[in-house]
């Protein structure tokens, strides 16, 4: 009976041998390993504790959750791996959207506003304190929760015409200065630059009602201004006649006082000719009151008894005719023989009179 099969006994394979290959051998297999682990180990550390902070920002560190009091500026920067965090704090005007915001009026009314935009800037120097009190996120309970309770604080104590068309343009103002006096107190460093607020939306039959009143309200507003149209045209009117009547009132007055000068001057130009042809008439008398005075003068010295007895028989002589004839006798007794006032004086002149003649160079 053939015994049982002979199993072949496995042998133990021997290492290749290496001590003859040049560099070879397992101290060098490890050295190699842990250098390229170094490596690994090394890149790690350099992708988790080298990070960079950009521009308009800060970033703040946490070693374990708390925070530490050292706060970095934009650039590459060094940390502690895997035990310190850091986070990025903006330091420049950011704005901050708050949106769908609810708005119940005093009247019961619901209404939203879309979006409110508050443009606000952290200080550096007050980063720490901020972010300490409030984290890193501190626009959410610094802005975007106050915000949505200051506008429900406005609107619970006005009525829906106040919200939607008397103060809304008040609300970005109020909203802006409510916020910056809380920041002053629980953060001072967090300034509001300004705040805008977008028109809310009301219920579409309330927003019909009110465009409807807008439409009334827009022609009463052109009616109004053509009222003043017709009221400052007639302004206009009555002004051009006042100054048209008082140019004519100007005119006539000028023209009253030139004809009154124009009178004066005449007056004044009538009294010197007066004057002028007075003076000349005394003249002219007085002249001739000397030339009579002079002539009668002259005539009294004259006429002499002498020269008046000559001038006698030159007038005598100026008168004699002479007759030829044989009939002369009887021509002069019949014709001249009786007329013995041919032979008088002819010049019966007083000459005593001559002296009494009266001195008018006196009179005027």
């Amino acid at each position: 009976m053939p015994g049982p099969e002979q199993s072949p006994q496995p042998t133990n394979p021997q290492p290749p041998n290496f001590t003859g290959m040049p560099g070879g051998g397992p101290s060098n297999n490890v050295s190699g390993s842990l250098l390229i682990a170094l490596i690994v180990v090394c890149a790690l550390l350099m992708q988790f504790s080298l990070h960079k902070v950009e521009e308009g920002n800060v970033a703040v560190y946490y070693r374990g959750g708390a925070l530490l009091q050292t706060i970095a500026s934009p650039g590459y920067h060094f940390m502690m791996p895997f035990i310190t965090s850091t986070k990025a704090v903006q330091v420049t005007t950011q704005t901050d959207e708050v949106k769908d915001i609810p708005c119940g009026t005093s009247g019961g009314v619901m209404i939203y506003f879309d979006r409110i935009e508050v443009v606000n800037r952290l200080k550096s120097d007050s980063v720490l304190s901020v972010v300490r009190d409030f984290s890193a996120d501190y626009d959410k309970p610094l802005i975007f929760d106050k915000v949505h309770h200051e506008v429900n604080q406005f609107c619970s104590t006005q009525n829906l015409h106040s919200v939607y068309i008397d103060l809304f343009d008040q609300i970005d103002e109020n909203l802006k200065i409510a916020l910056q006096k809380d920041l002053i107190q629980v953060a001072p460093g967090l300034d509001i630059v300004g705040v805008r607020v977008t028109k809310p939306k009301i219920p579409e039959a309330i927003r019909r009602n009110y465009e409807l009143m807008e439409a009334e309200r827009t022609k009463l507003l052109i009616a109004t201004e053509k009222q003043k149209v017709i009221e400052k045209e007639a302004e206009t009117e009555r002004k051009r006649a006042i100054i048209e009547a008082q140019k004519q009132a100007e005119v006539a007055n000028i023209t009253y006082s030139q004809r009154i000068m124009e009178k004066d001057s005449q007056r004044k130009m009538s009294v010197i000719e007066d004057s002028t042809n007075l003076a000349r008439s005394r003249s002219q008398a007085d002249a001739e009151y000397y030339a009579a005075k002079m002539s009668a003068l002259s005539n009294k010295l004259k006429l002499t008894p002498e020269y008046l007895e000559l001038f006698k028989y030159r007038s005598i002589m100026s008168n004699v005719k002479l007759y030829f004839g044989p009939s002369i006798p009887d021509y002069i007794a019949n014709n001249i023989g009786d007329s013995k006032e041919l032979f008088k004086d002819p010049l019966p002149i007083d000459l005593t009179d001559i002296g009494n003649i009266p001195d008018l160079s006196t009179e005027v």
